[in-house]
């Protein structure tokens, strides 16, 4: 492998037992890089204590083919890793499960054979499981991390998993790296914590060491991370796979899933209060959208293309550190899935539910992606160790529904069902029946018939090198607040690493990607000057254009339907604006709750009580996509003495939401901190019923984001490294 060496020079740990390392670093072809034992250093090796000669790439058949069983390396260490836990998932531990449809609109009939893509109006059950990736099982909602978004489809030929996340990249492009990953953002072993968070010494030490990470940094750096729903993510299937036909012919493909509310999420300084105030907020959200009549709804779409453009595509197409732009290759909607059914039972259902990226139906098949490969090996071992027992499949959250299930397998623990009657073996030659079932070559699953050839290379392919070109697509695709809201997530995260090294590390990653997001992080982390670029083994693209699909703000809803309002009430308050509020917010498929200083509610200025939902103290703003103030005098004067009631103020004002008022709510305003000239067209008075209807307009844009460039005060920094950096160009 050719490779050429520079030096990476770890700095000091924060531990009394460590030391300074220096290491000779070599970079693989693929831009991987390598760190090399020296003569006194401790050389890695297996369980057997067999020296381990490459850590980084898993065995395969030349340098793009399929990843090779022989390879004992990676799979002692994916067995060992889908072990790590009991009973608990090791990762993607936190999650809520709900059940579906799928209806098909579009037939793939050119393209597979498979019936669940084939047959118009088919309707098909389905369960869907999402969840956070790093915490344990009690950990909170709004974790900063990727989403699991993992769908089952219950099909008339067997179960299909689509095993996919929130976010269409991975941070890494080997499986075999898939156990140091995930260590490296799980808690750190010493001490048990940080607990869901990444913001620490050994999941950035360990990225800054990963260069093929960037392009997911950037999108867990960005506002993906934080969603405001599950309702409202988008989901990915992540790999190429590719679509078979009758004659054999493979294309590949890629999954989406487009949500039909439109997308959205929250700000960090949100996200935060809102695990204080409701730990399950996601869990709830959907929980109670689907109780409400208002099931979520996705499109699930396909980029479908051929050999012919996954040759002079810019990358690799099974680099799943990449995207293919829908300016490029389209998404083609191709039916709707309605997420509408509670789970009977959390345990036996959300918690034992087990998905396996090798569960394809005839029809769906693989690529080479080296990370998709590992990923077919170590899921079905991981089900085993977590269910205990290789007959998973017979827990009903698992078992086909739309197909009967015919074999010889036997025994084991917790065996549901076993093979009938004499005959556990074939060929055989008993008597015929549902209990001595035969293959079938015409309607049995079929392989895609790919031509492998190459030696066997542990080497990742020249191809998957460039690690920074996308990062940067990802980067100018952004709004600029989206933009500003990367920075200040990578400032936090840094900020808590203890080593200043990593700190410049990651700087010098940026400065690959975009200089004045670098600028605008070194300030941030107090660094007295930028350091050189980190080492890149392909230049940098600058010509990718930007592209929208991958902008939150780009793609948010086009009404506040399905959002939630929430109304502070007291004591004497109009109660023909209360009601004309709950009327129209009703009408417009959205839903609202009333807050007052007590839970029992507030007696309204026609002698007619509202119903509380919540207590002030227990009904923060953070909860809510907008706020309305309907208050009387004496009720504005009691609650401005109140420091929740202020904050519940501040924090709708300082998350940049749209706040409808009174006359009589100024005082609570003032006292909240909110000055005359901090008003702003996100501030909407309210003095009759007709003033409703446009406030809630307004609310369909969800957030006046122009008041953070104005109110917060890293965003001086970003504005001004940002014209500088204009300038300079």
């Amino acid at each position: 492998m050719a490779a050429k060496i520079h030096e990476s020079k770890i700095g000091k740990d924060r531990g009394a037992s460590s030391q300074t390392g220096t290491f000779e670093t070599k970079t693989g072809a693929g831009g991987e890089w390598h760190q090399i034992a020296g003569d006194q250093d401790a050389v890695l090796t297996s369980q057997q204590g067999v020296a381990i000669a490459d850590d980084q790439n898993s065995l395969r058949a030349g340098e793009r083919g399929p990843t090779l069983l022989d390879d004992f390396h990676l799979r002692e260490k994916l067995f060992h890793f889908d072990h790590e836990r009991i009973p608990e998932r090791v990762v993607h531990a936190r999650g809520f499960g709900v059940h579906g449809n799928f209806v098909l609109n579009d037939s793939l009939e050119d393209f597979t054979t498979a019936r669940i893509l084939t047959e118009v109006g088919e309707t098909t059950p389905m369960f869907v499981r999402f969840s956070t990736v790093a915490g344990n099982k009690g950990s909170f909602d709004l974790a900063r991390d990727v989403r699991g978004f993992a769908v089952k489809f219950y099909t008339k030929e067997g179960n299909w998993d689509i095993v996919g996340n929130n976010i269409p990249v991975f941070f890494i492009q080997d499986a075999i790296k898939f156990p140091d990953l995930v260590h490296a953002a799980k808690q750190e072993p010493d001490r048990g914590f940080p607990q869901a968070q990444t913001a620490h010494d050994n999941f950035w030490d360990f990225i800054t060491l990963t260069p093929e990470s960037m392009h997911m940094i950037m999108w867990t750096m960005s506002d993906r991370a934080i969603p405001r729903s599950f309702r409202f993510m988008e989901g990915f299937g992540v790999h190429s796979f590719r679509l078979i036909d009758k004659d054999g012919k493979g294309t590949f493909v890629k999954f989406h899933f487009k949500p039909r509310q439109g997308l959205q999420s929250v700000l960090w300084n949100e996200a935060v209060k809102i695990n204080g105030a409701d730990p399950d907020f996601h869990r709830r959200d959907l929980w109670d959208a689907i109780d409400l009549g208002s099931p979520p709804q996705w499109d699930l779409g396909v980029q479908i293309f051929g050999e012919d453009f996954a040759d002079q595509f810019e990358f690799d197409v099974l680099d799943p550190t990449k995207i293919i732009p829908e300016e490029q290759v389209p998404v083609r909607i191709i039916g709707t899935f309605t997420l509408d059914g509670h789970v009977d039972n959390f345990f036996a259902e959300t918690e034992q539910v087990a998905f396996c990226t090798q569960n394809v139906v005839p029809g769906i098949g693989f690529s080479n992606d080296p990370l998709l490969q590992g990923r077919n090996f170590s899921y079905l071992d991981t089900q085993l160790k977590r269910l205990g027992s290789p007959n998973f499949t017979h827990i009903p959250i698992n078992a086909p529904r739309g197909c009967p299930v015919h074999n010889f397998q036997q025994d084991g623990h917790m065996a549901m069902r076993n093979p009938k009657g004499r005959v556990n073996y074939e060929p055989n030659s008993w008597a015929n029946g549902d209990n001595n079932p035969r293959q079938s070559p015409e309607t049995g699953y079929r392989h895609f018939a790919a031509g492998e050839a190459g030696p066997k290379i542990q080497i990742r392919s020249p191809s998957f090198a460039d690690h920074y070109s996308q990062a940067r697509q990802f980067f100018i695709s952004q709004t600029p607040i989206e933009q500003k809201h990367i920075g200040d997530a990578l400032v936090f995260e840094l900020s808590k690493c203890e080593r200043i090294d990593i700190r410049q590390r990651m700087v010098a990653h940026l400065r690959n990607i975009d200089e004045i997001l670098a600028t605008v992080v070194a300030g941030g982390l107090g660094l007295p000057e930028l350091p050189d670029p980190a080492p890149a083994a392909l230049t940098p693209r600058t010509d990718l254009p930007a592209s929208d699909a991958l902008s939150i703000l780009k793609n948010g809803p086009d009404s506040f339907r399905g959002r939630k309002l929430g109304v502070l009430v007291s004591d004497g308050a109009p109660a023909v604006l209360v009601q004309t509020l709950i009327d129209r917010v009703e009408k417009l498929g959205a839903v609202y709750e009333i807050i007052a200083p007590r839970i029992g509610g507030a007696l309204l200025d026609n002698g007619n009580m509202v119903e509380g939902k919540q207590k002030i103290d227990g009904g923060p703003s953070v909860l809510y996509d907008a706020v309305a103030l309907i208050l009387s005098p004496d009720g504005a004067a009691e609650l401005a003495e109140d420091k929740t009631a202020k904050d519940f103020v501040n924090d709708a004002y300082a998350h940049c939401k749209f706040i409808a008022y009174v006359d009589d709510a100024l005082p609570l305003i003032d006292r909240a901190g909110i000055r005359e000239e901090d008003m702003d067209e996100g501030l909407v008075r309210l003095e009759r019923p007709d003033d409703v209807d446009p406030f809630l307009t307004l609310c369909g844009q969800l957030r006046v984001w122009e008041r953070e460039f104005r109110i917060d005060l890293d965003a001086a920094g970003f504005l001004a490294a940002q014209k500088e950096g204009k300038a300079a160009q």
